[in-house]
Parts: C-alpha cells; structure tokens; sequence
C-alpha cells in the first residue's frame, strides 16, 4: 500500500523537486543519444521510436530504483586491478560505465566519421533512399533503452540516497520523461535538420563517453557540483555554450539570406 500521506511534508517535496532536477539536468545526454539513435529510423517511425525509447528508459529506470538494496552492491568492489601506478576495485557500476562509455566512443566517432564523408548522401545517390542507412523500430528502442541504464545509473543511485521514499523516485522519474517526451521531437529534429548541430551532438556524445570510461576507472577531479564530477559540467557548459554560438550563426545567416533575396528582388 502506498503511503501518500508524505506529501504532506516539506521534506518530501523538496526530495521530489531536487530529484526531478537531477533527472532534467542529467537526461541532456540521453536526449543528445536518442535524438541521433532515432535520426537512423524511418521518417514515418521516428516520432514512435523516440517515446517508446523513452517509455522503455523510464521502466528501466523504476525497476532500478525498486531494487535499491541491489544497487548497493553495484558499488560494491566485484575485484581489484593493481597495475602499481593504478589501483582499483571494480564494481558493477564501473563495468557498466566503462562498456557504456567505449559504445558511446565508437558511437559518436563513427557517426561523425559518416557525416563528414557524406556517407549519407552517398548513399543516397547510390540506393536513391532518402535519409541515409536506417535501422529497425525494435534495434532503435533496445539501443535507447540499454544505454538509458549506462546514462541514468549515478543518478538512480544518487536518488536513493537523497529520498528515502519509494514513490517520490518513481515520480521523480515519471515527470522527467514526460517533460523529455514533450519536447524530444523538436530537438531531435532540429539536431538531425541542422548538420552543424548534429555534429556538436555527435562530438558532445563521443566526450561523454570518454569522461564515463575516466569515471568507470576512478580518474576524476573528485569536485562534485550539482551531483556531477566538474570536468562532466564544464563538458556541459562547453556544450551550451558552442550551441548558444551555433544558433547565433544560423540566425546570422538566415537573416543574410533574407536580405540578399529582398535586394535580389529590388534589382530585378
């Protein structure tokens, strides 16, 4: 039975309002991901991809927090690496980040690799599809939901420590993704619209990879801000601040064009 007699505290709801903020803040890359995952499907299936994804992510992420005694123990050290410079106990935890991590590494540099050399477009010209190589409705929501655990697993762990109540985590996450839900379209497509944007999200998602192999193996800064190790936020704020600088030139040169067609017009 379900106690909803703790919404009638102030601790329960100012849990529920640091957790939903963890879960935004730290779901940017998982959007970044499912925004280039569900670019590869068909055009027809791509609104349904990214909310199945995203429909998968959040029963993955409340089966995790319902096994909060077992999260515990994917902390705990499985053995020990000591190469003499580097010692370390590896835990689930890391085993995940470092697998996710390497994915995420051969993910953005291999799709940055195709969208460079115009793969797409090549391809393209040689099948006469549109859009490039796709992949399956099923391939597209395994993949987001797999690496939905690598991108969400601190920040479940993170939940069970600062909540102390089930149905708060749950609501945390729930309200999150239907945020996410309601504006991944407009993001995806603008990602997958713009091949400069999809560039930045491709080289956001290879960094983010490399940072979670760093963490996997205990090379951080140990500086903590915001529940994130500070060289993940500065990722973050570097990321922001080359899109705040990508939107200015796409607005810069749509405003050129504009002007020039209106002076075309007026010479002719």
């Amino acid at each position: 039975m379900i106690d909803l007699s703790i919404f009638t505290t102030a601790e329960a709801w100012i849990s529920l309002v640091t957790l939903l903020f963890l879960e935004i803040i730290l779901g940017v890359d998982n959007i970044v991901f499912i925004s280039i995952t569900s670019g590869r499907l068909a055009p027809e299936q791509q609104h349904l991809g990214r909310r199945l994804g995203l429909a998968g992510a959040m029963i993955m992420r409340i089966l995790f927090l319902s096994l909060a005694s077992f999260l515990v123990h994917m902390v705990a050290p499985l053995f020990t690496i000591d190469l003499g410079f580097w010692s370390r106990g590896i835990s689930v935890r890391d085993l995940i980040l470092f697998l996710g991590g390497i994915y995420l590494i051969y993910k953005g540099a291999s799709e940055l690799k195709d969208t460079i050399g115009l793969e797409d477009l090549k391809h393209e010209a040689k099948t006469g599809e549109t859009g490039g190589r796709r992949i399956g409705l099923g391939q597209a929501v395994a993949t987001i939901m797999v690496m939905d655990i690598v991108f969400s697993i601190d920040s479940v762990i993170t939940a069970v420590g600062l909540a102390e109540h089930l149905i708060v985590m749950i609501l945390a996450v729930v309200i999150a993704i239907a945020i996410m839900m309601i504006f991944i379209d407009g993001i995806a497509d603008f990602i997958n619209r713009n091949v400069e944007m999809k560039i930045l999200a491709l080289t956001f998602i290879a960094v983010i990879g490399v940072l979670l192999v760093l963490d996997s193996m205990g090379i951080n800064s140990g500086v903590e801000l915001l529940d994130m190790h500070l060289e993940k936020l500065m990722v973050y704020f570097a990321m922001l601040f080359a899109v705040i600088m990508e939107l200015l030139q796409l607005r810069y040169k749509r405003n050129y064009e504009e002007w020039r067609d209106e002076h075309e017009g007026d010479e002719d």
